[in-house]
């Protein structure tokens, strides 16, 4: 399902994990998608359910620019209109 959200849309750890049938398990679902290598799932379109941006593999300041990249707007690592 995280490689079927579109460019500029996000989901949330949360609303991942239950969408996966697992509504519990939002930090199983970002502790996976940490350790995802395939290039083709955007981990970097999940973001934390307070509308923080979270973590990121390849750091936060990446996940910011290509969350910024695909027109979403953030302000102090925070999506702006959460």
């Amino acid at each position: 399902m995280v490689a079927k959200i579109p460019k500029g849309n996000f989901l949330t750890y949360r609303k991942v994990a239950q969408l996966s049938g697992f509504p519990q398990a939002w930090r199983a679902v970002g502790n996976v998608l940490n350790k995802n290598k395939n290039k083709k799932i955007p981990c970097h379109r999940v973001i934390r359910s307070d509308g923080k941006v979270g973590g990121y593999r390849k750091g936060t300041k990446n996940k910011i620019a290509l969350l910024e990249k695909e027109g979403l707007k953030i302000k102090k690592r925070r999506l702006i209109n959460f």
